[in-house]
């Protein structure tokens, strides 16, 4: 059996996961911040405008649930909270309309905006957004004969956040552009009309965080796990070696030219432990997952990137020691 490594590690065995019911194995470790600072690490592995994904090294699982909750529901962002509706003449009921409405991400940076002081019952510029979405679906007169299509037959018979158009409120017209607050994506359809349906609306859009409605989230999805570690304990081939390969996600086992299994890649296994359904090859292979290195996937709805939305939690989780911190200091 090949000698491992002193990582701490949770083991997947055939019927149970050895060392999960102790806290990951870092429950009790005294905390010594030269040691954290040697091993801690973050090491980004893909990353763009809406999605990233990357590494946390050397870190205790509380601390990387904190990331992933914050990011959640304590990270801000700007959403629709009021609808002022002057007509609604479509089939959709004026209270799930502003619920759609409310679900469209904009693009604006919470950070250049402030919270509205509760109950404060007028916006001002520096915490408030305002937009119309004023549409009346009509008949096309030059509509081409015989046609069946909608797109044919009528004017604005699909309305998109497109239509929506930003109110500048005071000063906002010289700090902000259209392009800068208005809706994420232009093609998201918030309702169907025929002829004599119209929307009249007026939109007012706050700052909140997702713990108060998860509208105001700026994530999609903030997921973490363990980081995968499969080895093998001898040498598998011919058959078994192909037996042994199905038995992972694809890309995770490869065979080399003497037709010889080896660990390509096991980063992206799912652990399933199908390997324990065959007792040819279940004593080939270590199945576990190194317990303080994480794999971090966040995926923005477009208003920050998503690296800014972690160094955003980061500062949240400094400020909340800092409280606590000052709490104590005091008490």
């Amino acid at each position: 059996m090949p000698k491992l490594d002193e990582k701490p590690r949770v083991f997947l065995e055939e019927f149970r996961v050895k060392n999960a019911a102790e806290d990951y194995g870092l429950a009790d470790d005294k905390w010594d911040f030269r040691k954290f600072k040697e091993r801690f690490r973050i090491v980004i592995v893909k990353m763009d405008n809406l999605e990233m994904e990357f590494d946390l090294i050397g870190i205790q699982p509380a601390f990387a649930n904190a990331f992933r909750r914050i990011m959640l529901s304590e990270v801000p962002s700007m959403a629709i909270e009021k609808v002022m509706i002057k007509n609604n003449t479509s089939i959709i009921q004026d209270e799930i309309l502003a619920h759609r409405l409310g679900l469209i991400p904009l693009k604006a940076d919470p950070r250049l905006f402030e919270y509205r002081p509760e109950g404060a019952t007028e916006g001002t510029e520096f915490d408030t957004l305002e937009f119309s979405l004023k549409v009346k679906c009509t008949l096309n007169k030059t509509q081409t004969k015989d046609s069946f299509r909608p797109e044919d037959l009528y004017e604005n018979h699909s309305v998109y956040s497109s239509q929506m158009k930003w109110l500048s409120i005071g000063n906002q017209g010289s700090v902000h552009k259209d392009n800068d607050v208005g809706p994420v994506h232009g093609d998201i359809l918030i309702s169907k009309m025929r002829p004599g349906h119209e929307l009249d609306l007026n939109l007012v859009a706050i700052k909140g965080i997702g713990r108060d409605h998860a509208k105001f989230s700026p994530v999609a999805t903030a997921t973490y796990r363990l980081l995968p570690e499969i080895t093998l304990t001898q040498e598998v081939n011919g058959g078994d070696a192909t037996l042994l390969q199905s038995c992972f996600s694809p890309g995770v086992i490869g065979i080399d030219s003497n037709g010889c299994a080896f660990v390509k890649d096991a980063r992206y296994d799912s652990c399933s432990r199908n390997v324990y359904r065959y007792d040819s090859i279940k004593n080939s292979v270590i199945l576990s997952r190194i317990r303080d290195h994480f794999i971090f996937n966040v995926e923005s709805v477009g208003a920050m990137a998503p690296h800014v939305i972690f160094t955003e939690s980061i500062k949240i989780l400094r400020d909340k020691c800092k409280t606590i911190l000052d709490e104590l200091s005091n008490f």
